[in-house]
Formats: structure tokens, C-alpha cells, sequence
């Protein structure tokens, strides 16, 4: 079976797409993969959905990515020489403009119309995999550990960590299974906004600026102090929970900006080594992956901080490139879904049994 896999997720930087193959056990090895990266118009829109925006202004979105996921096909499609004939269906995350899974009822939106896609390039799309862990009583988020665990998994103990806008971890039993996985807190995001305000650049380069200044103690502890950080799984974050309303919301912060965005870069590294420290059961090593994975600075603090008894690799040194494992993540998801295989999330999100995941439009 041949998928293609989009993801485009909480840094708002673009469209993965990738094609993966499966062999007879279905492991996926992908095969091909462009980058479509968004408008700065578009993410900025993007950036600045909230809960007061008008129905009809989202509803036009869900249309437009539409549009843009399709083109991502098209240019994979391209790319690879691939026929349309020899690809069995699209797994689309789509973009996730709302996450309220502690709201009553709990809610989750990702957009980019399905049924537009599925239109527009003549293939079947599964899509909706968030929505129907919300049915099923889970917390919608993250459903990476189950593909972590197939793409990962190993016979010791592991610790799978995707800095995305939002960070998650993902921990695997030896063997493989996925035990536990939840959001930590901030990735890249809060990171992406110091430079975006302050260097006029979509995120700061491996890194640099923020190695070029100084962590504030006192600082640190006060965003430390957040009660999210203390909470039990299952959790998942909306991107938007930890944002610059936020972050204003605290005093004393670092007069000069390059330490305030090292000490948001420490929180980061910090939040995601305590997550692991508490909740990972002694793992043998850890495994970074998505866009985090490219922070230099941010590599080196978390694997400060974790110490040598848990080395932290790269995805990339597995033989997956981070800026693939999610794309390819919901391809493995979406094979499922044609395959009718329920994906067990329930010591995860919390669902109450496992389901199959995600809706099928027809061509």
C-alpha cells in the first residue's frame, strides 16, 4: 500500500507532505517528500484565529487550505513520478485551529475540507482523527505515540519527544508499546514569536540568538509555575494555552529580550526533561524529533539537562528526517483507518476502548 501523508501543525510554517510506502508488516518507509511552506499572509491569519472569528471567516479557511493541501499533492506527486493510480488514499491532519478538550463538550477543529481535497485530486482522504478520540471520551491529542511506537519502537525502553509548536512525549515500553504520551508544554512556539518581534524572522536560526543571551532564574521559576505543568496525564494543549497573553501575564520578565528568549528556550528544555523524568520510567534513550529537532541550542540544553544516562538522538539518525515523522505518522494512521484496525489510545488520551480513527471521503 502507498499513502501520502500531510501534516501541517502548531509552528504554522507550512505543509509536510510524504509518501510513504508499506512492506508486509506495514512499517512505513517514506519514499518521497516536499515542503510547501505557507504565506506570511496566511499564517499570520492563521495566527490570529480565536474564539471571536467570525464563522464565515473560518469556514473561507477550511476552503483555502483545502486548496493549499491539494497543491502539496499535486507537487508531491510531481516530485516523486509517482502515478495517481498507484497511491491508495490521503491522510490529512489538516490544521488545527481550535483544541478545547476540557471544554464542555470537549471540541477540537482541524481545517482544510476534505471533501475539497478529495475533489480536487481524485484520491480518497481519511481525515477527522482528532475528532472521533473527542467522541470516544479522549483528549484528542497526541496521537503520535501509537505511530512513534511503529516507527520507533525498540527493545529497550524509549522516550519520543516532538517539538512542534507544542511539545509531546511519547513513552515506549520495551517492545515497542506506547504506555503513556502527552503534551509537556511549549515548543517552538513562544521561541517563534521572540523572533518574529525581534529579529523579523519566521524563528530563530539553530537557535543562535538564543544561546547569545542569559537565562533568568527567577523568571524561569515563574513560568515553571503554571499549574499545567503539574497536572497528571492524559492532557493536551490548544497552541494558543501558552501564548504571548501568557507570557505577558507575568512579571519581572528579563529587560533584555535575547534573555527573555533564553529563558523561554530553558523552559522548554526544562519542561520537556522534568515530563520525562516523572513520567517516562527510566527510558534508555530519547529521541527528538519535528521541528525542535533543528534548534541546536535547544538540543544541547535538553540533553544537558537529561545527562549521559539518556542520550538524546535525532530521528534523523534512525533513518527518518524529523521534518517527515509526523506526515508519515498520519500516513501509518491512515492505513489503518482503510484497513478497518481499531489504534488503542486509551492509556494515552484517555479513550474509553480503541477505535478506528478518521472519516473516509470516497474520490
Amino acid at each position: 500500500m502507498r499513502m501520502i501523508g500531510l501534516m501541517s501543525g502548531t509552528s504554522l510554517d507550512g505543509v509536510d507532505a510524504v509518501m510513504a510506502d508499506f512492506d508486509a508488516s506495514g512499517r512505513p518507509r517514506p519514499c518521497g517528500h516536499i515542503h510547501s511552506p505557507y504565506s506570511a499572509e496566511l499564517a499570520r491569519t492563521l495566527r490570529g484565529v480565536n474564539a471571536d472569528t467570525p464563522l464565515a471567516h473560518t469556514l473561507m479557511l477550511d476552503a483555502r487550505l483545502a486548496g493549499v493541501y491539494a497543491a502539496a499533492v499535486e507537487s508531491l506527486l510531481k516530485a516523486t513520478g509517482s502515478a495517481r493510480s498507484q497511491v491508495s488514499a490521503i491522510a490529512l491532519h489538516g490544521q488545527t485551529l481550535w483544541h478545547a478538550p476540557r471544554a464542555e463538550p470537549p471540541v477540537t477543529c482541524q481545517a482544510g475540507d476534505p471533501s475539497r481535497v478529495a475533489e480536487a485530486t481524485g484520491l480518497p482522504v481519511v481525515a477527522d482523527f482528532r475528532q472521533r478520540d473527542l467522541a470516544a471520551g479522549g483528549v484528542g491529542a497526541p496521537l503520535a505515540p501509537v505511530f512513534h511506537a511503529a516507527l520507533f519502537g525498540a527493545d529497550q525502553r524509549r522516550c519520543v519527544v516532538n517539538v512542534g509548536g507544542v511539545a509531546n512525549l511519547s513513552v515506549l515500553a520495551a517492545g515497542g508499546r506506547a504506555e503513556r504520551g502527552f503534551d509537556t508544554g511549549p515548543g517552538n512556539a513562544l521561541m517563534d514569536a521572540g523572533a518574529r518581534r525581534y529579529l523579523d524572522a519566521a524563528f530563530d536560526r539553530d537557535g543562535a540568538w538564543a544561546a547569545s543571551g542569559r537565562t533568568d532564574p527567577a523568571f524561569l521559576a515563574q513560568l515553571l509555575a503554571d499549574a499545567y505543568f503539574e497536572r497528571p496525564p492524559p492532557k493536551s494543549l490548544d497552541v494558543k494555552t501558552f501564548d504571548q497573553h501568557w507570557l505577558d501575564g507575568h512579571t519581572g520578565q528579563p529587560a533584555r529580550p535575547v534573555d527573555r528568549q533564553a529563558t523561554l528556550l530553558a523552559l522548554t528544555a526544562e519542561t520537556i526533561a522534568s515530563a520525562i523524568e516523572r513520567w517516562g520510567g527510566e527510558p534508555r534513550d530519547v529521541v527528538i524529533t519535528g521541528g525542535g529537532a533543528a534548534n541546536t541550542a535547544l538540543c544541547r540544553a535538553l540533553n544537558h539537562r537529561l545527562g549521559d544516562d539518556r542520550p538524546l538522538l535525532t530521528s534523523d539518525e534512525l533513518g527518518i528526517p524529523a521534518s517527515q515523522v509526523e506526515a508519515l505518522g498520519f500516513a501509518w494512521l491512515g492505513r489503518a483507518a482503510l484497513r478497518g484496525e481499531p489504534v488503542d489510545l486509551t492509556s494515552i488520551t484517555g479513550a474509553r476502548r480503541p477505535i478506528i480513527l478518521g472519516g473516509i471521503y470516497p474520490a
